[in-house]
């Protein structure tokens, strides 16, 4: 890209204590590391003994419904590990009588069979669904913005990025589980485009254009290695499209400002794995214990 311009902004939370966490960088696929960006982020951070005994991420998991989730609410339910272990404790504290009057609704067949199996009553989402909260797992989380990248991971079954990203959007609170290593100022590795199938080559030939000399443009096979045209068994979601992943070879600046809006111009795609989302929290699990990064809302990081 001619120009990649990083976005001003910041986070922010009542806190315990204030400390600057660093990125880590941490290459997926293909990707260089590049300088650290500094960024005034306010974090509310635990810390717990139990951590030598027991995985941090599953103390992010009972920390996200502990402080985020009441009786009688509309929960999203993530896709992934942290998010099946929140899925599983929501349901003993439903049997527990901790939580009442709880209903999930699924990001993915996934999550829908693990609140099944935790006994948590379960809506299918629509247009129009109210969901008061949502948690899920996030591949990469843009420091500072949280900005967050989904659907790195290979789909599964009837999963889709279409309704997990429905989903957490449709929420009026949004929060991303993750460990300490994916959450960068300096960011790498790549984000997937769910295209339509007819015409992919074309829209990928668009999209190599667009970020010629800083990405590559693979089609995602559905089994197999993957090469640039996907294979003999290219992926097709339930939806009918294709996965392209769009593998970055230079430093991602800003998702939101950069990356998405330009993918968001391109005829033929239908969406990406990019989400930019107010107000949101990142519960960041490290061997030290909990930090909690909140979002500003829109008007606030705008006035920054």
């Amino acid at each position: 890209m001619a120009s990649l311009l990083s976005s001003s902004s910041s986070s922010s939370s009542t806190f315990l204590k204030l400390v600057h966490f660093p990125s880590a960088f941490e290459f997926d696929g293909i990707g260089r590391r590049r300088r650290r960006r500094r960024k005034n982020n306010s974090v509310l951070k635990f810390t717990r003994s139990c951590l030598a005994d027991a995985s941090s991420l599953v103390l992010a998991a009972h920390h996200t419904v502990d402080r985020y989730i009441r009786s009688g609410m509309v929960i999203g339910l993530g896709s992934g590990c942290a998010s099946g272990m929140a899925i599983q404790y929501m349901g003993r504290q439903l049997r527990a009588g901790a939580l009442k009057d709880i209903v999930g609704v699924p990001t993915s067949v996934g999550s829908a069979s693990e609140a099944a199996k935790a006994g948590i009553p379960l809506n299918q989402y629509q247009d129009c669904s109210q969901i008061d909260f949502a948690f899920d797992d996030a591949d990469i989380i843009e420091e500072g913005t949280l900005v967050a990248v989904i659907g790195r991971r290979r789909l599964q079954g009837e999963e889709s990025i279409l309704q997990e990203k429905s989903v957490l959007n449709a929420a009026n609170k949004l929060a991303f589980m993750i460990t300490e290593s994916q959450y960068k100022g300096g960011l790498d590795g790549s984000v997937p485009v769910l295209v339509q199938s007819l015409n992919w080559m074309e829209i990928a030939e668009k999209i190599d254009d667009l970020f010629l000399g800083d990405a590559e443009v693979w089609r995602r096979p559905s089994i197999g290695q993957a090469d640039p045209h996907g294979g003999n068994n290219p992926l097709v979601t339930k939806e009918g499209h294709n996965v392209l992943d769009l593998i970055f070879t230079s430093p991602i600046l800003s998702l939101a400002a950069e990356v998405a809006k330009s993918l968001d111009k391109v005829d033929g795609v239908v969406d990406h794995g990019v989400i930019s989302k107010f107000p949101c929290s990142a519960v960041i699990a490290s061997e030290d214990g909990l930090q909690i990064v909140d979002s500003l809302p829109r008007n606030a990081m705008e006035a920054l």
